[in-house]
């Protein structure tokens, strides 16, 4: 498998592509940003493919995307991956969906003898960079085996989850409810913390050596609550749907989430009040605003 073929070159997508152009494979890539398909084009990719010759061309698609609904357009449209490929090619979606997402598209890609794996990713822009992502794959084992080159090549920690195609994205959903909670646990302790005459840089560094410690701790602080600069590396908007789509997951298992309903309900909000395409620290600046106007 050297022709790979690459569809969204967003945050992750491009730098993930990237990954897979040094470790010498040939990579056709595709975005609606004629900006993020030129720099791709500049780091080796090969641009200006149609879907049609692409699925020609490539022995595997591999897809990272924003949305639900580009995914499911993607590769369930008129002109979607699944029903233009042939058998024999590989297709694996990166993106974080609803997990009946990935139930279709597998459906639908076994009608016509084609390979698919749901392999959603976590570690953020930084991860893709410096390719220590991990992948959290679902789909048959045998297609995972073959594939895992491609995943080595982007990440650090590969996991097959189990044969069942939707287990990756279920796993990636717990993964970002914990998120959810720990961004806003800390946007909270931080806000107490300003307000009562507390240096937030000493108490990063005492907490840092503490059981109040976590990796979003000092991803949110570090890199956006200390430097005031919240351009995203991964959107409060995109968190909200990630927690959308684990609840949907808790009502399908009827489980009940009371604490979890409050917290999606704390991200609603944010979004509303225009916070949503801001990294998500940013509800660190929603709680202190909100706070501040009740007062």
């Amino acid at each position: 498998m050297k022709k790979i073929g690459f569809i969204g070159l967003g945050n992750m997508g491009l730098p993930m592509s990237r990954s897979l152009l040094l470790s010498n494979y040939t990579v056709y890539g595709m975005d609606l940003n004629e900006e993020a398909e030129m720099s791709f084009h500049q780091s080796g990719g090969t641009i200006g493919v149609s879907v049609e010759n692409m699925v020609k061309q490539c022995d595997v698609i591999l897809t990272s995307l924003p949305s639900a609904n580009a995914v499911e357009e993607v590769f369930l449209g008129e002109k979607g991956l699944v029903y233009l490929v042939e058998s024999g090619v590989m297709l694996i979606d990166t993106s974080t969906v609803a997990p009946d997402l990935n139930v279709r598209i597998e459906e639908a890609a076994k009608k016509k003898d084609v390979d698919f794996l749901a392999a959603p990713v976590s570690g953020g822009v930084i991860g893709a960079v410096n390719r220590t992502l991990t992948f959290m794959v679902g789909g048959a084992k045998p297609v995972f085996d073959k594939a895992l080159p491609l995943f080595n090549a982007m990440g650090e920690n590969i996991f097959h989850v189990n044969d069942r195609i939707d287990s990756g994205t279920n796993t990636k959903l717990i993964n970002n409810l914990l998120i959810g909670f720990y961004t806003a646990g800390v946007s909270e302790a931080l806000h107490l913390a300003k307000n009562s005459n507390l240096d937030l840089e000493r108490l990063f560094e005492m907490l840092n050596v503490s059981y109040g410690q976590s990796r979003i701790y000092e991803r949110n602080y570090t890199s956006f609550i200390a430097k005031d600069n919240y351009e995203p590396g991964f959107s409060l908007e995109l968190l909200r749907k990630d927690l959308r789509f684990a609840l949907g997951l808790a009502t399908k298992n009827g489980v009940e989430l009371p604490l979890s309903k409050i917290l999606f309900d704390l991200y609603e909000e944010a979004v509303k009040d225009g916070y949503g395409e801001k990294d998500m620290s940013i509800l660190y600046k929603k709680i202190s605003e909100h706070s501040t106007n009740r007062i």
